[in-house]
């Protein structure tokens, strides 16, 4: 009985210092706002496609319709015959095709970099992934931010699934929807959000755009250590990006929690003692308590703590995103999760990303596995 008291009081006591220092940075941080048309005249809009997910010509539509009045490049591979089908079918943005990244390469950062070199000296570059759908707010909050920063980063969160049945795509929004805010807004940010970035194009080229970090396998972590190795400064913003992709079963859940994590503990790898300490305790450390919390056999303890974490992230997205993303069965099996995923991270090297498949050595070694 004492043990899950004192779990329960920890878990709640971390819950409740992450919140309070998230809505802290969220009143810090300029807000949504739409930006002007010399504004959006002076953005482009990068986005790195790859075919095969049955979202993809929705999402692409959306910012298509969203981002009107931005310069707006698709990125596609040569070979990526769906990917091309789909472009042609949704219309209404510059089309560059791709040759395929040569062995050792970051296939996303090559692709970005083709788009560099096109992009306009005074130009706003804007990074966002294929699956992601960027609200005209949420880009004017990104191009306040770089006022005093060399990139701004964005906020994930989930849309909706359109089969609310369907479990793996619910445990993977459930996990970036319930940890999102807790982990970019409550500290200093370490790296980007991968999904929606911008800086401006003269910095990026002073800082010899992506083709330092071609060779590194997390494209977010490395752009954001050439940032501050440029004595760059990183804004996190609070102004949400959307998402939705369809999570094909299990072995599709396995594999993107596996390289997220992975991605992890390559991020953690890069960092201080000090720093992996604090990443240690403020999201390593609830998992574990909620882990005793519901095993210790107090059901008073449970019902407090899963109680009050509902309230807490339900009332957190209403705060931030304006909407709540908290789906209370998939959310718990979500956080118990994570200490499996973690070990699966750090013990299996060998990941499938972007249609292929690497071992994993470090971040700056990852070579193809047939």
């Amino acid at each position: 009985m004492r043990t899950s008291r004192v779990a329960a009081a920890g878990y709640l006591g971390l819950l409740g210092l992450k919140t309070a220092l998230a809505l802290r940075t969220r009143r810090r941080t300029p807000g949504p706002r739409r930006p002007s048309r010399a504004e959006l005249a002076n953005c482009v809009v990068v986005q790195p496609i790859l075919g095969g997910d049955p979202d993809l010509a929705e999402a692409l539509r959306a910012n298509r319709d969203e981002l009107a009045g931005t310069r707006l490049v698709w990125l596609v591979d040569t070979d990526d015959e769906i990917g091309h089908q789909v472009v042609m079918r949704v219309g209404g943005a510059q089309v560059l095709i791709c040759p395929p990244a040569p062995p050792g390469v970051n296939p996303k950062l090559w692709k970005l970099q083709r788009a560099l070199d096109e992009a306009p000296a005074d130009a706003i570059f804007v990074v966002l992934d294929d699956d992601t759908r960027l609200p005209t707010e949420s880009l004017g909050a990104l191009l306040d931010n770089l006022a005093q920063a060399t990139v701004a980063t964005g906020l994930p969160a989930y849309l909706p699934a359109k089969n609310h049945r369907d479990l793996w795509s619910g445990l993977v929004q459930q996990f970036v929807d319930n940890n999102a805010v807790l982990t970019y807004l409550p500290t200093e940010p370490i790296t980007l959000n991968g999904m929606t970035y911008a800086a401006r194009v003269s910095d990026l080229r002073a800082m010899g755009g992506f083709t330092p970090v071609l060779r590194t396998l997390t494209d977010d972590l490395a752009v954001a250590g050439l940032v501050t190795a440029h004595g760059g400064r990183i804004a996190q913003t609070a102004s949400p990006q959307w998402l939705r992709t369809t999570v094909a079963g299990p072995r599709a859940y396995r594999r993107i929690m596996h390289r997220w994590f992975l991605f992890a503990s390559i991020l953690l790898d890069r960092q201080p003692p000090r720093q992996v300490a604090q990443i240690a305790v403020l999201h390593g450390t609830g998992p574990l308590l909620l882990w005793t919390v519901l095993l210790a056999g107090d059901p008073v303890a449970a019902a407090v703590v899963l109680g009050i974490r509902a309230v807490t992230l339900s009332g957190l997205q209403q705060r931030v995103y304006g909407r709540r993303l908290h789906r209370p069965l998939l959310s718990v099996i979500s956080e118990l999760l994570q200490p499996v995923h973690l070990v699966h991270g750090l013990s299996v090297r060998t990941i499938v990303w972007r249609t292929r498949r690497y071992r994993v050595i470090s971040d700056a070694d990852f070579r193809l596995v047939p």
